[in-house]
């Protein structure tokens, strides 16, 4: 079994995936004109000025839904790992597909809104909407489908839930089954409450959670700033190893469809 996960993650982790991610990065900036760097102001008015309905969420509530689900312990076990697998260097990548992602995950927005649907009164949307109908992939919008519940239904939560109970029985003693009962019971009272339970949930979490993420990513950096001067040489930062930094911020992408044309401009 473990044989098998290993080629699949080597196959699905090949350097062309990754080469792949930069490229269709580096492609949307331009051709957005680095819109990540540009639109910096307005996306920080956007962020307040939109107010949540009956049929959404608010701008904020959005951008909280979405951190909510790219800050989380992967954010500190997996760019641990990375750094102690790739070195310095893995830092870099790791701003660079941050950087080049960024325009990316626009696009990926843009095409959520151009495709969305109304149903039951809730506006619905993703990439499996807009491969069905930008794309007119039925077939492989439903495979995407299907495979994006399975994997966030069932396999991230499990690697999140595995880190939080390891983390809890090193430091408190608790024992991994207390800590994964109480992390379901919250889990089901949030999902259970659909998207505008989850919106309002994850706009009061959310901020204090990247506030003290940030604090205490800079408390380590202070205990630790002497031992980091004095420590071996660091590899170069262009270094082979650091392909293992990528990923911890790797996504796959989607082409546009053809009605995409308006959000280059």
């Amino acid at each position: 079994m473990q044989a098998t996960v290993d080629w699949i993650n080597g196959w699905v982790w090949s350097p062309a995936l990754i080469y792949l991610c930069l490229i269709v990065g580096l492609y949307f900036s331009i051709r957005t004109r680095f819109m990540q760097v540009r639109h910096i102001g307005e996306m920080v008015r956007a962020m307040f000025r939109g107010k949540s309905s009956a049929a959404g969420v608010s701008s904020f509530q959005a951008l909280t839904i979405a951190l909510s689900g790219r800050v989380g312990t992967g954010n500190i076990a997996g760019v641990a790992t990375a750094i102690g697998f790739g070195g310095p260097g893995a830092i870099f990548w790791m701003w660079m597909v941050a950087f080049l992602g960024a325009a990316t995950a626009y696009i990926e927005s843009a095409l959520g809104q151009i495709y969305k649907t109304e149903h039951h009164g809730l506006y619905r949307g993703g990439p499996a909407y807009y491969i069905e109908k930008g794309l007119g992939w039925r077939v492989y919008a439903i495979v995407f489908a299907v495979a994006t519940v399975f994997a966030c239904g069932v396999l991230l939560p499990g690697v999140q839930t595995n880190s939080i109970a390891a983390s809890m029985e090193n430091a408190f003693g608790v024992a991994p089954a207390v800590t994964g009962t109480i992390i379901v019971i919250l889990l089901g009272l949030i999902i259970f409450g659909g998207v505008r339970r989850i919106a309002q949930v994850t706009q009061v979490v959310v901020p204090f959670m990247a506030l003290g993420y940030v604090l205490a990513a800079a408390v380590v950096v202070a205990l630790n700033v002497r031992q980091g001067a004095r420590g071996r040489r660091a590899d170069p930062v262009l270094g082979l190893r650091s392909r293992r930094g990528l990923r911890r911020d790797d996504r796959s992408r989607h082409p546009v469809g053809r009605q995409a044309r308006r959000v280059f401009q």
